[in-house]
């Protein structure tokens, strides 16, 4: 490695809160096998809202899932921050994903007799530690939950409950959150809360947050869009706006032929 190298991987590294490295994902083996993923580096940039995109099939889930420490790669490897996730035995990953890393699902994934606060605080209290209360107030407050910390899920929209699950993971101060279709179960009106949420804790907290999605509108929300198909990342847009996705999305279906 020439000087050179060093110092862009180190300025690489510097700046992205993760990064894969020639991360290939294979499924099956013979007549079954599915590459999911083919060779992909990718940085994901520290204080940046970054969607994945894709067509179906494109590997965009498996990425983020790989990434986040949830799937294990078949080649290549996956940093967050300098910590090489495919060095990590199962402990020490469990541990990292707990520490470090937030996760937010399309299915909320609350605790259903447990109330709002309860559900934000699991995590915390599952690893024996007591959250900030400045920073749990301020996460409470920026989510706009003050009035429903002490109700069930079942008590709130759906987009409360994705807002309850955005704050559960950001409670721990991770260095990265992961959120897969954040808002593909809400309405429009309750996605935009979510999303807008999001939003808000990039810019006003620093905080990374790197989303699946297959909605422009979504994306749109954004400082980034990495595009995948095939398994490949083949394209990124800067300052997306609904109608240049939808211009970029609608290439990758003639490049796929979907």
């Amino acid at each position: 490695m020439t000087l050179a190298d060093a110092t862009d991987r180190q300025t690489r590294t510097r700046l992205a809160a993760a990064r894969v490295e020639g991360l290939s994902k294979v499924y099956g083996s013979g007549e079954t096998r599915v590459v999911a993923l083919d060779d992909v580096t990718l940085d994901l940039y520290a204080g940046e809202f970054t969607a994945i995109m894709g067509t179906s099939g494109s590997g965009k889930s498996t990425l983020m899932h790989c990434a986040a420490g949830l799937d294990e790669a078949s080649a290549g490897h996956v940093y967050v921050g300098d910590v090489d996730l495919t060095t990590l035995k199962e402990r020490q990953l469990t541990e990292l994903r707990r520490d470090r890393v937030g996760f937010v699902f399309q299915a909320f994934n609350l605790v259903p007799t447990l109330t709002a606060q309860e559900n934000i605080v699991l995590p915390s209290a599952i690893a024996g530690r007591q959250p900030d209360q400045a920073w749990f107030d301020e996460v409470v407050d920026t989510v706009g939950l003050r009035d429903r910390l002490g109700h069930r899920p079942s008590e709130m929209s759906g987009g409360q409950q994705q807002r309850v699950a955005c704050a559960r993971a950001l409670v721990g101060r991770p260095d990265i959150v992961f959120a897969d279709e954040p808002t593909g179960n809400l309405d429009s009106t309750s996605g935009a809360e979510v999303l807008g949420f999001l939003r808000r804790v990039v810019d006003t907290h620093g905080q990374t947050v790197v989303m699946v999605t297959h909605d422009p509108g979504a994306a749109s929300w954004t400082d980034r869009v990495v595009f995948l198909a095939d398994g490949k990342v083949v394209d990124e847009l800067r300052e997306p706006t609904p109608e240049r996705v939808l211009e970029r999305m609608a290439g990758l279906g003639r490049r796929t032929g979907a």
